[in-house]
């Protein structure tokens, strides 16, 4: 008799190449728990492969101006432009409200 298995691994060439997971449970791993800072594929290809800074690969990723972000801030546009360059040093307070200003949990900011 057959009894499903809940995992399968399919293999080519004696590797393991895929995996094969009840669908509730690829949810989850696709989802996330809500506990981790998920970060979409453009943001970290933007801050890796680019160099731009977490903050403005965020900033254009939601299609916001740094204008837009600076009111939201209470700050002027060239002051939020000094926040996002690569090598700014925000402090966590700093990071905690540009976080909240994208609507981002601070750690999805911090480098």
């Amino acid at each position: 008799m057959n009894t499903p298995a809940s995992h399968q691994i399919i293999k080519m060439n004696g590797q393991p190449v895929f995996a094969v997971v009840p669908y509730e449970e690829y949810l989850a791993l696709v989802q996330g728990s809500g506990d981790e800072a998920l970060i979409p594929h453009e943001v970290v290809r933007a801050h890796g492969l680019e160099g731009k800074s977490l903050v403005r690969a965020w900033r254009e990723h939601l299609g916001l101006t740094q204008r837009q972000v600076a009111a939201r801030l209470g700050v002027t546009q060239s002051a939020f432009a000094q926040m996002e360059r690569a090598e700014a040093n925000l402090r966590p307070a700093t990071l905690k409200r540009l976080a909240k200003a994208l609507g981002l949990s601070p750690a999805q900011i911090a480098d």
